[in-house]
Order: structure tokens, then C-alpha cells, then sequence
């Protein structure tokens, strides 16, 4: 998450496994510190983020295409072929890159919208992020769901990083302040504002410039021992 040991090798034994955490959810905490340190980046190999971004690219444009039958047949037979060349790689999700590469956007996980994270410790989370054309709601705004989803993921780092524990969401809400915009570079701030038990209370504001976009709050639960 630090962007200047962003470059950083980590030995791969120092990433979590399955049996490193009972839970279904990653050690947030040791990502964080991961990113900090030396960790291992190289899931994926260096081509890796020129991938995801090709992805990121395609999904884009197939949110606002409207293509010709010649095209439309064109582009199947071609997104068939590749599909057929990626299932020879993939792997289980302990195995796959995107919760290990800290060194992109959301850490190479297409499903968010990327984002990249300036400072995570116990007072907070602070991220920029980019909701892009695949993300759009409607008249150029972020689809509202698309927001919940970033805010989500930060604020369960932010409770993470807080409880020093691996978290799970057991509520969200999100208010919607004014437009979230496309393609532009938003400021996120998450942290907890308490925690009680296993109980960790956090709240997230999302601004354009000075305005303020969105804002959030939440509750997340410290998982046991063995919880999913």
C-alpha cells in the first residue's frame, strides 16, 4: 500500500495460506504490513497488471457497446478462443494473485474498482479511487452499488487494521451526498470510531475535490477462530 515499497520482493513463504487463517477471509493485517515491508509480488508474474488492465479495458467498452451482428460474432468466437486458453489457468482463490498484489490498483482484483491506498494503519484508511466507465449508473455518475462495493472493501480494511483481526461485514450504509463522477480520481477516508468486543464500528466519506461525494457507515465482527 505504500507506493514507495511498492517495488519490494517478499518471500513467499511469508504470505498467508488456507491453513494460516481458519477463516474464510485473508489477514488483512499481514497484507498490510506486507505491503510495508517485503512481500511477495510476483503472483501473477510482471505482466501481470498489463493483464487486468486489458480486462479492466475490455469491460469498459462492452458497458457502452452496441455492436454489429458482424461484430457481435466476431467478438465471441474471439472471447470463446480466450476463454478457452484461460481455463488452463485458473487456480483455487488461496492460489490466485488478486488478494496478493499489493502493488496495483486494488490490488489486481477486477471486481473492485481500483483503487490505490496512500496510508492504512490503526487511525484509518486513505485511498484514491476511480470509478470507470464500467462502473456507471447512469448520466455519466457511478452506479451507487459501485460505490458501496469500494467503500466496502476499504472499511473492511480500516476495521481490520483497527482490530489488529480479520473482519466480516455485518452491515452497511451508504448515504449519497451528490454525484459521483467517472474517470476521475476520488479521495476515500475509512476508520473505525470504536470497538466493542468483537464489534468494530467505522465510518468512510468519499470526495471530489472539496465536495463530498458519499459517506458511509458500518459494522464489522471480528471473526473466531474457524468462522466463515
Amino acid at each position: 500500500m505504500n507506493e514507495q515499497r511498492a517495488g519490494d520482493a517478499v518471500p513467499s513463504d511469508r504470505l498467508p495460506t488456507e491453513e494460516h487463517h481458519e477463516g474464510g477471509f485473508r489477514p488483512m493485517t499481514e497484507l498490510i504490513d506486507a505491503a510495508t515491508q517485503d512481500v511477495d509480488i510476483s503472483r501473477g508474474g510482471p505482466h501481470y497488471g498489463a493483464f487486468i488492465e486489458q480486462v479492466r479495458g475490455l469491460m469498459d467498452r462492452a458497458r457502452l457497446s452496441s455492436p454489429s451482428d458482424e461484430l457481435a460474432l466476431e467478438t465471441i468466437a474471439i472471447l470463446k478462443e480466450l476463454n478457452d486458453k484461460l481455463d488452463a489457468a485458473v487456480v483455487d482463490e488461496w492460489s490466485a494473485p488478486t488478494w496478493t498484489r499489493v502493488d496495483l490498483p486494488a490490488r489486481g482484483n477486477i471486481t473492485l474498482p481500483p483503487f490505490v491506498v496512500d496510508r492504512a494503519d490503526r487511525d484509518g484508511v486513505e485511498a484514491r479511487i476511480t470509478f470507470r466507465t464500467y462502473h456507471l449508473g447512469g448520466n455519466r455518475a457511478a452506479h451507487g452499488g459501485q460505490i458501496a462495493i469500494g467503500f466496502d472493501d476499504l472499511l473492511g480494511m480500516a476495521a481490520a487494521v483497527h482490530a489488529g483481526a480479520v473482519t466480516r461485514t455485518a452491515s452497511l450504509t451508504v448515504d449519497y451526498r451528490s454525484i459521483t463522477p467517472l474517470n476521475t480520481e476520488l479521495r476515500l477516508h475509512a476508520w473505525a470510531e470504536r470497538q466493542e468486543g468483537r464489534k468494530v464500528y467505522v465510518r468512510a466519506t468519499l470526495h471530489d475535490g472539496d465536495r463530498l461525494c458519499a459517506e458511509a457507515n458500518g459494522l464489522f465482527i471480528v471473526l473466531k477462530p474457524g468462522q466463515q
